[in-house]
């Protein structure tokens, strides 16, 4: 598989303080630049950026999901391609931090074209986010 380069990535957050907290000490983002309503994280090797957004009372797509190998899947989300040992041991460490799933780990597509390991939860805004893994890469793409 050849050289992947870096996304970048801005999302909105009502609460810069808490989310800050989130990616930093839950998910062990290493924090970049920062100013009071916005900061940089290394969301293991891309570019995340929390922006500062007051919260909006509107909730067309507040609880938008698509069904996915029946379950419901928070649309929009965002998150990251792990190695399948790695994808492991962050649900490990969720799990002991307490993280709240909207979908728990499991695998999805078992036993079939790309089958992965994948889990879905919440940063403090409400943000959705997706950790997956593949045991074999090159299913990622796989039709």
């Amino acid at each position: 598989m050849s050289k992947i380069s870096p996304f970048h990535i801005a999302i909105p957050v009502h609460n810069l303080d808490a989310c800050r907290d989130f990616y930093k000490n839950i998910l062990n983002c290493e924090e970049g630049r920062s100013s009071d309503h916005w900061v940089d994280f290394n969301f293991f090797g891309h570019q995340l950026v929390i922006h500062y957004k007051a919260k909006s009372t509107i909730k067309d797509e507040e609880d938008a999901s698509n069904p996915v190998d029946g379950k419901h899947v928070p649309i929009p989300h965002y998150g990251v391609v792990l190695p399948w040992e790695t994808f492991h041991a962050l649900a490990e460490d969720l799990k002991q931090k307490n993280i709240e799933f909207v979908i728990e780990p499991y695998i999805r597509f078992e036993g079939l074209v790309g089958e992965q390991a994948t889990m879905f939860f919440k940063d403090p805004s409400g943000n959705a986010l997706e950790f997956k893994a593949f045991k074999d890469m090159n299913q990622l793409f796989a039709k």
